[in-house]
């Protein structure tokens, strides 16, 4: 018989180290030559990236040691952060960027005794000189180039910024000099991604967009001709607009450029002309795109055939192989609930990465001649018995207003362990970021270290968030710290009342736009018996006002109103101004480096909860930025977690250390 026990009291083998160790997901795969690279996260050596490697007899190997961090700060939230190729004789030649300088390396990994060598230099200025979204272009000079993005900070405020299309040497000759870099675009644009080059090599094309918009609100793309003398020639916009959405662009074998677009309503495929002509490839009510979060994602990769690999439906989460004149597509099979946008092209094989809910992240292989999908890189392998994953459901709630609202259900399970027949479990809400963001449908340790437990979670997609066409995100326009705070309660509300979830004993937690609507959610609702909140956004009026970085600076002009005409909602909605209303014990975790949700924002919150008698704690982390990427720092922060919800929902825990909670 399983014994029972009270729910949040069960023995679990998923420890919080075990969770920390296992964060993170691979990303950026690439093909040089027929090996399949990709980079990797390493939380047990100081949350670096590390670039992997297929080898040709099925292993992989980590190209580069620790402490080499393959992560570009572009933006801040990155992109893609390396580039490779074959040389002429046969072996690999990557180009990478290196977390710690920003600087572009070349590394030729087969050369004996051959070490990463900067190509790039180091620059004083702000926050220096950065790079991403790189390819190798060996039409210029003897060594040939590296055509990419360049972030250059002009001074010390985080708007003080440029962003160009550039050409680095791959002879060094820019290490130490940065007049040898060749600025290829105008500069016209405030963001931009990296060129594509035509197959004839005789075009460049590029997404581009201005402030106040965000790339999911309108962008466009930037056509150019490329000289002999490598120099880009009269870029003219081709598609898209400032209420168009266009998430990717490539080119077809036979020079045809592919775009993403939601101008119906939803990312689909289409093909441009150089003439502004346009044609719709698949016109579905589904995703075959998303928010540009990061530069160089990669939603389709056209193959050599005529045919298209595509992530596609809702949020994005198959893949399928598009047929562009039937407009049929042909998923692959699998039980895989997510598909990151990364994808590679070699032949006809597909790579990418992809998830479900019994397996974490692992790169894969589709072949297209046989419709096999094969694990080949970071694969799965269960540290726990996979008995004791949760089950999750998919659900459609209804919120205010009768809109409908999407959550993934992960209840309590362990197969050692029942509940007292008279008793409801608790439940934490999960609110993710971004705002523009998603939950995956993926297994996620963190998630099984709680159910495991017997704490339910409930992961809302609330409105605003991506993956369900363009009107579901545009809820959220205007709207946040009301429809995101009003859908997370709705949820919670309604897991209470049709008897999954103890109404007295519902959390919230989220991080970064999540920790923003777990603290108005605190500070608004008294649903919530206590929360989480991490790296949050607390007040709007500093945060609009130059207190983050350049890429969000003007995010609050959609999310909330223009400051100038909107400036009472600013302060209404910030629960910095607010913090008399709180009466929940809550948990504030926050990394010290974090320069996109800075720690002035907890000092101020702080300041005015001081000497209210609300059972608080606030923990911080030196060397940890926006996210944490530790092993150690993820540790402490599921236990401290824990305790919380052990303190606050009278669960009794002792094999946790307790969190102490000051008033």
């Amino acid at each position: 018989m399983v014994p029972t026990g009270s729910y949040g009291s069960w023995p679990s083998p998923i420890g919080a180290g075990l969770a920390a160790s296992h964060d993170g997901h691979p990303e950026y795969v690439g093909v040089i030559g027929d090996e399949v690279w990709w980079t990797a996260p390493r939380p047990t050596e100081g949350g670096r990236r590390a670039l992997m490697r297929r080898r040709a007899d099925g292993g992989e190997e980590s190209v580069l040691p620790a402490p080499w961090n393959v992560r570009s700060r572009v933006i801040e939230y990155g992109g893609r952060p390396w580039a490779g190729a074959r040389r002429s004789d046969g072996g690999p030649l990557v180009v990478f960027v290196h977390f710690p300088d920003q600087r572009l390396y070349a590394y030729e990994p087969d050369v004996p005794g051959a070490a990463p060598r900067p190509l790039t230099p180091v620059s004083g200025v702000g926050g220096g000189l950065r790079w991403v979204d790189p390819q190798l272009w060996p039409k210029r000079g003897a060594a040939g180039e590296v055509w990419c993005v360049l972030e250059e900070f002009t001074g010390e405020a985080p708007t003080d910024v440029r962003r160009v299309l550039v050409a680095v040497p791959l002879d060094g000759s820019a290490a130490g000099d940065r007049a040898a870099v060749r600025e290829l675009s105008d500069g016209a644009h405030r963001f931009v991604t990296g060129p594509r080059v035509s197959p004839d090599g005789r075009r460049a094309a590029w997404i581009a967009w201005d402030h106040p918009r965000m790339p999911w609100d309108g962008t466009e793309v930037i056509l150019a001709d490329i000289a002999e003398d490598g120099v880009f020639r009269e870029p003219r916009p081709l598609v898209g607009g400032p209420d168009e959405a266009i998430a990717q662009i490539d080119w077809t074998a036979d020079g045809q450029l592919l775009f993403s677009s939601d101008r119906s309503g939803w990312w689909n495929l289409y093909r441009a002309d150089p003439h502004g002509g346009t044609v719709a490839l698949c016109s579905r009510d589904e995703e075959f795109g998303g928010p540009l979060w990061k530069i160089g994602s990669r939603w389709f990769q056209p193959l050599d055939n005529g045919l298209v690999a595509v992530i596609h439906g809702s949020g994005a989460t198959a893949l399928g192989i598009l047929d562009p004149e039937s407009c049929e597509v042909v998923d692959a099979a699998g039980p895989w609930t997510e598909w990151a946008p990364t994808l590679a092209v070699h032949g006809s094989r597909v790579v990418g990465v992809a998830a479900s809910p019994r397996s974490a992240y692992e790169v894969m292989e589709l072949d297209t001649r046989t419709g096999r999908t094969r694990v080949i890189g970071s694969a799965h392998d269960d540290p726990v018995d996979p008995s004791f994953y949760p089950e999750p459901q998919i659900r459609v709630f209804t919120g205010p207003d009768g809109r409908e609202t999407h959550a993934h259900i992960y209840p309590p399970h362990n197969p050692g362990r029942v509940a007292p027949a008279d008793e409801l479990p608790p439940y934490v809400v999960w609110a993710h970021g971004g705002p523009t963001g998603r939950a995956p449908l993926v297994l996620d340790l963190e998630i099984a270290y709680f159910t495991s437990r017997g704490i339910g979670v409930a992961e809302v997609n609330y409105g605003g968030s991506a993956g369900y066409g363009r009107e579901y995100r545009d809820r959220l326009r205007e709207q946040w710290g009301v429809v995101d705070v009003e859908d997370c309660a709705a949820v919670a509300v309604a897991l209470a009342e049709e008897g999954t979830a103890d109404p007295r004993r519902l959390a919230i937690r989220g991080g970064s736009a999540g920790g923003w609507t777990a603290a108005a959610s605190l500070a608004t609702t008294d649903v919530y018996a206590c929360g989480t909140v991490m790296y949050p956004i607390l007040d709007l009026t500093a945060w609009g006002t130059g207190e983050t970085h350049d890429f969000e600076s003007r995010y609050l002009e959609s999310l909330v109103g223009p400051l100038a005409t909107c400036a009472d909602r600013y302060r209404d909605r910030s629960p910095v101004r607010h913090a008399d209303r709180i009466t929940a014990p809550f948990l504030l975790l926050q990394g010290l480096d974090d320069v996109i949700c800075p720690p002035a924002q907890c000092d101020r919150f702080l300041e005015r909860m001081a000497g209210r008698g609300v059972p608080h704690a606030y923990v911080t982390f030196e060397g940890e930025g926006h996210g944490f990427r530790r092993a150690e720092t993820l540790t402490r922060v599921l236990e401290a977690e824990l305790s919380l919800y052990a303190q606050t929902f009278g669960i009794d825990r002792a094999d946790v250390p307790r969190l102490e909670l000051s008033t």
